[in-house]
């Protein structure tokens, strides 16, 4: 699952790309596309999950 934090980086990013552009079609798009990650991202909560798989256990120095 991707995170509250990617998500809105991304969305974040997409409204950069949208007021640089001067195609007016593609800043739609992008400020639409950028809508839809913050929908995505709304739900979730503020601190992202651990990046790990849920079964792997902490590291162990030896890499065992």
């Amino acid at each position: 699952m991707l995170g509250k934090s990617y998500l809105t980086k991304q969305a974040s990013l997409l409204l950069e790309f949208a007021r640089t552009t001067s195609d007016s079609d593609l800043s739609a798009k992008l400020i639409s596309k950028a809508a839809d990650l913050k929908s995505l991202a709304d739900p979730l909560p503020d601190k992202d999950p651990d990046p790990r798989a849920p079964d792997v256990g902490p590291s162990d120095p030896a890499g065992r």
